[in-house]
């Protein structure tokens, strides 16, 4: 039956063992805490202590299914089913259903998820009359949560003059009502939130002590993962259940605690000690996971953060590659860097993609990276979200584009017809879908015929009907000289539907405008890249084939062998052998809006030390001079994390840029001349005869054009450079990769070059903007 404690090592082992108590695990990464965890449930089931007489919380469904399912094969599925074991919000759901009646709610009570909040608070701002523009419904609900996560109850807000002077200094006097108002229908209707689960919990324990010392004696063995996750109305909860009998099992590590905009709160597992008496620390150190460069420069890292337990993470693993640290001038070059490399890689080690991870801060930065993957044919699978072009507000712009090409096209119609609002509501669309039925007509054209169809539709609605198809046929006027990203930014801005992002000043509406931010960047590139080819214009219809195309890549097959993309935060407890860490780069990571405090950058930081120690084999940290922001170029610097880290573990594949500015002259310093020192004090008198002005090399003419293709449109390699192309010359392509040079024509700046590429795409591209390089 013990065998099983053969598999741990002696630090594992000495917190499973330890029995009566309270006892703190502090966990590095990669060191084996779920088995310890699996392994003292199921050592004290050995021991005599009876399964419905241990809780176990977990931070995820599937942490607790998989640490059940160890346990089953230890003490058998039976046993294992009596646990306690889930996540706090599933476990105290459970609790509230056999005593809710003490709270006046029925036992089936229902869970009102975030949508079915919004949609009440929305309902209760428009019955009292309130400014929806001022009481936007899902920052009300935003509040709310807060409110209850910090356990300020209707009551208890209302007794605080702070926070009622808050809102109203916000312009927002009546918030107050709103909450009791919400609360109130809340509990009429038999329901409860998801932060009510929390909430009732606390009112439960500290209201009806019988029910506590019944759950007290029910859970007289507490185990709690994660614990540095914890919020303040969790903590509560633990620390109540927890407090007769002390047999409490925390883990967690201080050093991967990244959810405090969550409202988790650090100071929890750091204070753990004070708030129990005679807490054993066991430190689970060695990391099984990593190698031991990666393993000691995360260590290099992490220990620039001043809150912070002690702990020195090691490995006896192999010392591995150093991390390898890739410049590259703008996103785009940075996407084909990550897919190049992951192309390599599983072609010389001959490995799966599903040995790849490529970790961002932020989704929008997922654009550049699968566009690059697509063109590789490598297949891979967003975590936490939809791929970059199936995501909704995509998807809303794409349909204007759409729509501006072709008006028949109705999915597009009725997808954006009433978005932003406009006050087309459902029934107009179906007397016009009606309509265009029986005339075999598109809805579009019945609309721009409404005078002479009888619709019953009143007149202010004909009206913005017809303002509509004005706005639509605007932008096809716009289109017919207009590049697809002049087009597309005017169409973003004319529709309102930026606007409409800007306006929601929620995460969520933060994300939908970088999103929509990362379209246009992407069009642009494209728009960019289509000058080099002979006959391309950078039109609108050509950029929505090429997504149309890029996009029917993006099927689910349901085949697990892909790279996985998602960000830092969703990649918490994964592990891959090879991690790409993207956009390096101060004022993204770190977050601009993470660097206010000492303790907002310190959890940046420790949000790069889960991201760095996600690699078991090799990492790659990458970054970027320069990303397209709104149509602008902007400098970009490294971040200050990867100065952080030891030099002796760094490998930079490509050069650093020396000083802290990081900008490259688009011109070489060599035209200038030298600078003649012993002149520098010595003025000419007024009316001295002025040199006479030499003329340029062709060689410094050369350079002067040379200007890079990053900052401005793209150029190629002058005439001198295009003189040495003649058929069979081998080239390299930033975009299209390597190829062999099958015809020439034209002369001058018609010149043209037809090359086949490496990857079997045949073009014809004009010289004077194509990037080529000559290959050796």
């Amino acid at each position: 039956m013990e065998n099983y404690l053969a598999e741990l090592n002696e630090a594992q082992r000495a917190p499973v063992l330890h029995l009566e108590g309270p006892l703190m695990v502090i966990a590095g990464a990669g060191s084996g805490k779920t088995r310890v965890l699996t392994y003292r449930i199921a050592y004290l089931m050995h021991k005599g202590v009876d399964a419905f007489n241990i809780l176990a919380l977990t931070f995820t469904n599937k942490a607790a299914r998989e640490m059940k399912a160890r346990i089953a094969g230890i003490v058998g599925n039976s046993e294992a089913k009596n646990l306690w074991m889930g996540t706090f919000h599933s476990v105290f759901a459970r609790i509230l259903r056999f005593e809710a009646d003490k709270l006046g709610y029925p036992g089936n009570f229902t869970i009102y998820d975030t949508q079915d909040s919004q949609r009440l608070i929305n309902a209760i701002i428009k019955e009292m009359g309130l400014d929806k523009d001022v009481y936007k419904y899902k920052q009300v609900q935003n509040r709310i949560s807060s409110y209850k996560n910090s356990l300020i109850t209707v009551k208890a807000y209302f007794n605080n003059p702070d926070l009622v002077e808050a809102d109203a200094m916000a312009k927002r006097p009546r918030m107050g009502e709103i909450y009791a108002a919400y609360v109130e229908r809340c509990f009429k209707a038999g329901a409860m939130d998801f932060d009510d689960l929390l909430l009732k919990t606390n009112e439960l324990l500290t209201r009806f002590p019988e029910v506590l010392a019944k759950y007290q004696e029910r859970f007289r063995y507490i185990l709690v993962d994660e614990y540095q996750d914890t919020n303040h109305s969790q903590y509560l909860i633990v620390k109540a259940l927890s407090d007769k009998f002390q047999n409490i099992c925390v883990v967690g590590d201080d050093a991967q605690s990244i959810y405090a905009f969550r409202g988790a709160n650090i100071s929890n597992i750091m204070n753990f000690q004070r708030d129990y008496d005679g807490v054993e620390v066991y430190r689970l150190e060695q990391n099984y996971r990593s190698t031991k460069n990666i393993v000691e420069a995360a260590n290099s890292v992490i220990e620039k953060n001043q809150t912070r337990l002690e702990k020195v993470v090691w490995t006896a693993n192999e010392d591995g590659g150093k991390i390898k640290v890739h410049r590259s001038i703008t996103d785009a070059e940075e996407g084909r860097f990550v897919a190049g490399s992951i192309f390599e890689l599983r072609m010389q080690e001959q490995l799966p993609n599903n040995h790849f991870a490529v970790l961002y801060r932020t989704n929008s930065q997922s654009r550049a990276i699968e566009d690059a993957l697509r063109k590789r044919d490598i297949p891979y699978r967003i975590y936490g979200g939809l791929s970059f072009y199936q995501r909704k507000e995509i998807k809303d712009v794409l349909a204007y584009l759409r729509l501006v090409i072709n008006p028949q096209d109705e999915e597009a119609l009725n997808r954006v017809i009433n978005y932003p609002a406009r006050g087309i509501g459902q029934t107009t669309m179906e007397r016009l879908t009606v309509a265009a039925n029986h005339y075999k007509r598109s809805i579009f054209e019945v609309i721009q015929h409404l005078d002479r169809i009888d619709l019953k539709i009143n007149a202010g609605t004909r009206r913005k009907l017809e303002d509509f198809v004005t706005m639509i046929q605007s932008f096809q006027v716009t289109a017919q000289t207009a590049d697809a990203f002049v087009l597309a930014e005017h169409v973003a801005k004319k529709t309102g539907l930026l606007h409409e992002f800007k306006k929601d000043g929620t995460p969520e509406g933060i994300a939908r405008m970088e999103n929509v931010e990362e379209l246009l960047n992407g069009i642009r590139d494209f728009v960019e890249g289509q000058q080099e080819i002979d006959g391309a214009t950078g039109s609108l219809p050509e950029f929505l084939e090429d997504v149309a195309l890029a996009t029917d890549l993006d099927n689910d097959t349901g085949d697990d062998d892909r790279v996985a993309l998602m960000t830092i935060h969703l990649a918490k407890g994964l592990e891959f052998p090879y991690v790409y860490i993207v956009g390096m780069e101060e004022d993204l990571f770190p977050s601009a809006m993470s660097m206010n405090t000492r303790s907002e950058l310190e959890e940046e930081r420790r949000l790069f030390y889960v991201a760095l120690t996600r690699a078991e084999k090799q990492a790659f940290l990458t970054y970027t001079q320069s990303r397209y922001r709104w149509g602008k170029l902007i400098d970009a610097e490294p971040s200050r994390f990867i100065e952080e880290i030891e030099e002796k573990y760094l490998e930079y594949l490509t050069p650093p840029l020396d000083g802290s500015y990081r900008y490259k002259p688009m011109i070489d310093a060599d035209i200038f001349g030298d600078v003649d020192k012993s002149k520098l004090r010595q003025h000419k008198p007024v009316g001295s005869t002025p040199p006479s002005r030499q003329k340029p090399t062709e060689n410094q003419l050369r350079k002067l054009r040379k200007i890079k293709p990053e900052l401005s449109t793209p150029v190629g390699n002058g005439q001198a450079a295009t003189a040495a192309l003649e058929v069979g010359t081998r080239v390299s392509h930033t975009r299209f990769g390597r190829g062999v040079v099958v015809k020439l024509e034209g002369a001058g700046n018609d010149k043209k070059a037809e090359i086949k590429f490496d990857n079997g795409q045949l073009k014809k591209l004009l010289l004077r903007f194509a990037r080529l390089e000559i290959l050796e």
